[in-house]
């Protein structure tokens, strides 16, 4: 296993976390057809809510100095976490660093979890499923859901699973 380490962004790192945005947006457009803005970004509401909203936080992905990856959580105030952006940049995918990563991150907001992906990202599906099977092994559900106000989608895919606060051991997900 590689000296990756997973460690909350700061407002330093936000430019950082913006450039990974890009290739996790970009990585993306593949499957959901999307063209960057004339400026050559791409959306980034998300980025903004993570690194001012209450009840989100981002997290950096780390080897070193390098940057690997980030994850973004929301719904730390509610009943369910839900991680709402993760990406692994591709020079780091297929060393164990993205489920290493989900793991600490979950581990942090024990409770409640959901997890979307779109059903025609195969890499993705396979990895959640595996991500889902390793933290709570038997005890995890997947549904799909439309995107609210896109009927013109598909549905993403959303999985469910909940973890002990006092123990840290995955428990059966709870009906929504």
């Amino acid at each position: 296993m590689s000296d990756m380490f997973v460690r909350l962004a700061t407002a330093e790192d936000r430019p950082t976390v913006e450039r990974l945005w890009l290739m996790f947006r970009h990585d993306l457009s593949g499957f959901m057809g999307q063209l960057p803005n004339p400026d050559g970004t791409f959306r980034s509401e998300r980025v903004d809510a993570a690194f001012t909203e209450a009840g989100w936080v981002p997290y950096l992905f780390v080897r070193e100095t390098r940057p690997l990856g980030f994850a973004f959580v929301r719904g730390l105030t509610g009943p369910t976490r839900v991680l709402n952006s993760f990406f692994v940049v591709r020079g780091a995918r297929r060393e164990g660093i993205g489920i290493r990563a989900v793991r600490e991150v979950v581990h942090r907001h024990p409770g409640s979890w959901e997890i979307a992906f779109q059903y025609d990202n195969e890499p993705a599906v396979r990895f959640w499923r595996r991500v889902a099977a390793e933290l709570a092994p038997d005890a995890w559900s997947e549904e799909a859901r439309q995107v609210p106000d896109r009927p013109d989608l598909p549905p993403d895919a959303w999985i469910s699973f909940r973890q002990d606060p006092r123990t840290g051991a995955d428990l059966p997900a709870q009906p929504s």
